[in-house]
C-alpha cells in the first residue's frame, strides 16, 4: 500500500489493517449505524487497550446517527474520545479515516460512513492515501480534524448528551413517521448544504507593524511583572493576566520569559503565533526560536511557538518530554478551557504556567479560572486602560437595528447565516447604516460584518455612495489584506469591513471608527472588537464607536463591558456615571426601552443558575462538584447562597436529588446552610472542617481536640506561601492549639445556633448523623468546605 489507490468496497478491511498498529486513529463521519460500529468495535477496542490515541466525530445532521450506535461506542471504547457535532440544520458531510504509526501516516477519504453497507459491499468510493502520497495533506487533515473536533459546534459525547440526543432523535424521527417526504429545496440543502460565512485561510508570512521599538517594558507591563514577580514569591506555579487589548501581552510574556531557560508559546492561530516570534527575538535576539506546526517542526529552540491545532495530537506531543519547558504561555486564554489546550496543559509539567486575555471570560460563562487555579495575577481591562491613559477614549453610539432577530433562527451559538442575510442584505438597511456611519465617523472605519456576503455587500453599496471601501476576509490573498491595511492608514480607503478578521493578533493603530453591523453573538468577541480602536496613535484623540442594537441575544448584557466590574447585568445609570473622563455612552431612546423590556422578558438570576448547572453536568457528563461549578460555570457563585440558600437547596430547586438525598436534605438542611453561611473572616472554621473530614465518612463527625487539629492546621497553612501571608500562624505546636480553641472552636459554637458544641475542651457537631444518610451529608461537607477554601484564598489573593 504504498501508492493513492481507490477503494469501492471492503473498507473494512483496510480500516482493520491500519487500525493494527496505529498509535493515533482519528475518525469523522457524517453519520454512524450500529450496524458499522459493531464492524469496527473490536479492531478500535485492541488499539485503545494497547495504548493508541482514539478520537471520533460523529455528526448529528438530519438525526440519521442511531443512538444505540452512540451507546454502543460509549459502552464500549473506554479509551477513546468520542464527540458530537451539532450541526443545526447545516449539512454535515465530511467522512474521513486518519492513522498515524510510529512509522507511517495514512488518509482515507471518501463517501462512506460507519454503516454496514458503506463498509462492505454498499456503492461507494475512497481514495486511500498513504504518507508517501499524502505528505503534508496529512497533517493538514489532521490539523483541519482538531478544529473541528474541538469546535464550539461539539459535544463530549457522554450519558448526558447521549440522552439529550436521544431525545432529539425519538422527536425528528417520529415526525418524520408523520410525513415522509421532502420538498425539493430541502433536498437540495441535503444534498449541497448551506453556504458558510468565509473560509479560515490563514497566511503565516503576513508581516506586522506593532509592538514597541524600545526594549522596555511599557507602564502596564510593569506592573503586570511585578504581579507576576510577586504570585511566583507566593508559591504559585501558574497565573492568569487580563490585560486590555493594546498593553501588549505578548511582550509582557516575552519580558517574563527572561527567569526561564525554555519556553513553549500556543496560541490557536497561525499569524499570532508568527507575531509573538517577532516579539520575542526583538526581546530576546541572542535566544532561538523555532515554529511547531502543520509545516514546521522544530523541537530544540530556546522558544518553540506551537499551533493548539498540531501539539494537542498526541503523536505531536510524544515528541517533547513532559519537563521540556519551564514556562508555557497560553495566548488568548479564553481559549484555554477547550479540551484540546486541556490536554496540552495536562501533559506538561512547567515551572510556571501563564495565560494571557485581554477578555473577562466569564460574560460568556465559558470560565477558565480553574486552568490557573483562580489565581488572577493582575487585571486591566480597557476601561481601567482609558483611565491611566495607555488607551484612547471613546465615544459610544448606540443605534437602533429595527430587525427583529425573534424571527431568525437561533443555533446554538449564532443566527442562522442565511435567514440572517435576508434582513441584512437590504437596500433599506443599508442605507441606514451608510446614514448612521456618516454622521459620527471620523477618518479610518473598521466594519464588522455577520458573514462575507453582508461584507461584500455593503461594501459595493458605501462605494456606490462615492467611498473608498473593501471588503475583507480570511480567504483574502494576502497581498489584498496588507494593501489595504497600507491603504486605511494612509488615507486612501475609508472603510474596511471585516468577518472576525481583526478580533485577534492584528491591529492597525490609526483606526477611529468602528462600526458594528451585526448582532453579538459573544460578548468575548465584542470586548475584543472594541479593542481594535482603542489603541493610541498620533493625532489620535478618541476612537467613535457606532453600533446596531436590536432585540438579538446579549443585547440587555452587552454594555457590561464598559464597565471596570464584573457585573451579570448591566445598570445603565452606574455604567453612565462610571466611565472615564473624555468617553462617553448615547443610546437612541428605543435601545433604552428596548433593554428595559428585555430584562423584564429575561430569565430570573435562579433561572439562569440552575441553566447553567444543567449546561456544565452536560459538558463533564456528571454532576459537577461545588468548586466545578464555581470555576468552570461563569456564574458569581456568592450568590448561590443568597438565592438558594446553599448549593444543594440549588440542585433540590433543579429536582436534581435522588429521593435518599432529598430526605437526607430535609434532615440536615440546616446543618447545610450552616456550613454554607457561617462568616470568614479568616479560614480557621474550614481548616478544622477540612481536619474533620480528612478523617473519612466513618469517623469525621467524632469530636475532636485543639491539640489533635493543631499538626493539621501548621502543615495546611504553611505549606504554600500565599496562605501564609494571607493566614499566617506561628507553626508552634502550643501555640496554635491555643489559637485554635480561642478562634474557630469557639467562635463557631457560639454563631452556631447550637448546631456545634464546644465543651470541656472537646470540639463536635451537636446533633447524630444518620447512619443511612451520613455518606451524603459527608460528601456534601466536604464539598461546601472545598469550595469554601478555594473561593477565600482566591479572594484574599485577587491583586488589583
Amino acid at each position: 500500500m504504498s501508492r493513492l489507490r481507490l477503494i469501492t468496497s471492503n473498507l473494512i478491511e483496510d480500516l482493520k489493517s491500519l487500525t493494527l498498529d496505529a498509535t493515533s486513529i482519528y475518525w469523522i463521519t457524517a453519520f454512524a449505524m450500529k450496524s458499522g460500529v459493531r464492524h469496527v468495535l473490536p479492531s478500535l477496542k485492541e488499539a485503545g487497550l494497547r495504548g493508541a490515541e482514539l478520537k471520533l466525530l460523529v455528526g448529528d445532521y438530519l438525526y440519521i446517527t442511531q443512538p444505540e450506535a452512540l451507546k454502543l461506542l460509549l459502552e464500549e471504547l473506554h479509551h477513546a474520545e468520542i464527540r458530537i457535532y451539532r450541526s443545526n440544520g447545516i449539512s454535515f458531510h465530511p467522512k474521513a479515516y486518519m492513522f498515524r504509526s510510529n512509522e507511517d501516516s495514512h488518509l482515507i477519504v471518501g463517501s462512506s460512513n460507519l454503516s454496514s453497507s458503506a463498509l462492505h459491499n454498499g456503492i461507494e468510493w475512497n481514495l486511500y492515501a498513504p504518507a508517501v502520497v499524502s505528505g503534508t495533506v496529512f497533517e493538514e487533515a489532521t490539523n483541519e480534524f482538531m478544529k473541528l473536533f474541538y469546535s464550539a459546534s461539539t459535544i463530549p459525547l457522554n450519558t448526558e448528551t447521549l440522552s439529550g440526543y436521544q431525545e432529539a432523535y425519538n422527536k425528528v424521527n417520529k415526525d418524520l413517521a408523520i410525513s415522509n417526504t421532502w420538498s425539493a429545496n430541502e433536498e437540495q440543502e441535503i444534498m449541497f448544504g448551506t453556504v458558510n460565512g468565509e473560509s479560515m485561510v490563514i497566511d503565516p508570512k503576513e508581516e506586522y507593524t506593532t509592538g514597541p521599538s524600545k526594549l522596555t517594558p511599557r507602564p502596564a507591563q510593569v506592573l503586570a511583572l511585578q504581579a507576576l514577580k510577586k504570585t511566583i514569591e507566593d508559591d504559585y506555579d501558574k497565573a492568569l493576566v487580563v490585560l486590555a487589548t493594546g498593553l501588549g501581552k505578548t511582550y509582557l510574556a516575552a519580558f517574563f520569559a527572561e527567569q526561564f531557560k525554555r519556553v513553549l508559546f500556543i496560541a490557536h492561530r497561525e499569524e499570532i503565533l508568527y507575531q509573538a516570534k517577532n516579539s520575542f527575538l526583538h526581546v530576546h535576539p541572542n535566544q532561538s526560536a523555532g515554529m511547531y506546526n502543520a509545516v514546521e517542526k522544530n523541537v530544540h529552540a530556546d522558544f518553540i511557538f506551537a499551533s493548539i491545532h498540531t501539539l494537542s495530537q498526541q503523536y505531536h506531543l510524544d515528541q517533547f518530554s513532559s519537563n521540556d519547558f519551564d514556562l508555557i504561555v497560553v495566548d488568548e486564554f479564553h481559549h484555554a478551557a477547550a479540551p484540546s489546550y486541556e490536554r496540552v496543559i495536562e501533559y506538561f509539567n512547567p515551572k510556571f504556567l501563564l495565560g494571557i486575555t485581554a477578555t473577562p471570560d466569564r460574560l460568556d460563562n465559558k470560565d477558565v479560572y480553574s486552568i490557573c487555579d483562580g489565581n488572577v495575577a493582575i487585571r486591566i481591562p480597557f476601561i481601567d486602560a482609558i483611565e491611566r491613559d495607555w488607551l484612547a477614549p471613546f465615544r459610544y453610539y448606540g443605534v437602533y437595528d429595527e430587525t427583529d432577530y425573534s424571527q431568525i433562527r437561533w443555533l446554538g451559538n449564532r443566527y442562522d447565516e442565511d435567514e440572517l442575510a435576508r434582513f441584512q442584505l437590504r437596500e433599506e438597511m443599508a442605507k441606514k447604516i451608510l446614514e448612521a456611519w456618516k454622521l459620527r465617523k471620523q477618518s479610518k472605519t473598521i466594519g464588522f460584518c455577520s458573514s462575507v456576503r453582508q461584507a461584500n455587500f455593503l461594501s459595493n453599496y458605501f462605494s456606490g455612495a462615492g467611498y473608498n471601501s473593501v471588503a475583507l476576509s480570511g480567504a483574502t490573498p494576502r497581498e489584498e489584506r496588507i494593501n489595504a491595511r497600507k491603504e486605511l492608514e494612509n488615507g486612501l480607503l475609508d472603510i474596511i469591513f471585516t468577518v472576525d478578521l481583526f478580533n485577534e493578533g492584528v491591529d492597525i493603530p490609526t483606526v477611529d471608527t468602528l462600526l458594528f453591523i451585526r448582532p453579538t453573538e459573544s460578548v468575548a468577541v465584542f470586548t475584543q472588537q472594541i479593542g481594535r480602536g482603542l489603541r493610541l496613535a498620533d493625532g489620535k484623540t478618541h476612537c467613535v464607536i457606532i453600533d446596531l442594537i436590536g432585540n438579538y441575544r446579549n443585547a440587555d448584557t452587552k454594555l457590561s463591558i464598559f464597565s471596570a466590574e464584573q457585573m451579570d447585568k448591566p445598570n445603565l445609570y452606574t455604567i453612565q456615571a462610571a466611565i472615564p473622563e473624555y468617553c462617553s455612552i448615547e443610546l437612541e431612546t428605543e435601545i433604552i426601552d428596548l433593554i428595559k423590556e428585555m430584562e423584564k422578558k429575561a430569565a430570573s438570576h435562579k433561572q439562569r443558575m440552575i441553566y447553567e448547572y444543567f449546561r456544565l453536568k452536560e459538558e463533564l457528563g456528571t454532576r459537577p462538584s461545588y468548586l466545578e461549578y464555581h470555576l468552570k460555570s461563569g456564574i458569581i457563585t456568592t450568590q448561590v447562597k443568597s438565592e438558594f440558600g446553599s448549593y444543594v437547596g440549588m440542585l433540590k430547586d433543579a429536582e436534581e436529588l435522588t429521593e435518599q438525598e432529598l430526605k437526607a436534605y430535609n434532615l440536615y438542611q440546616e446543618w447545610v446552610e450552616e456550613v454554607e453561611k457561617t462568616a470568614m473572616t479568616k479560614s480557621y472554621k474550614m481548616v478544622l472542617l477540612s481536619y474533620m473530614l480528612s478523617r473519612g465518612v466513618n469517623h469525621w463527625f467524632e469530636p475532636v481536640t485543639a491539640e489533635t487539629v493543631a499538626p493539621y492546621f501548621i502543615d495546611f497553612l504553611t505549606t504554600k506561601e500565599y496562605r501564609r501571608k494571607i493566614d499566617s500562624i506561628v507553626p508552634d505546636h502550643k501555640k496554635t492549639a491555643s489559637l485554635i480553641g480561642r478562634m474557630p472552636m469557639t467562635k463557631w459554637s457560639n454563631s452556631s445556633k447550637g448546631k456545634i458544641r464546644y465543651v470541656d475542651g472537646e470540639f463536635a457537631l451537636n446533633f447524630d448523623v444518620s447512619k443511612h444518610v451520613n455518606e451524603i451529608i459527608f460528601n456534601w461537607t466536604r464539598e461546601i468546605c472545598e469550595y469554601r477554601l478555594h473561593w477565600y484564598f482566591e479572594k484574599k489573593a485577587e491583586r488589583i
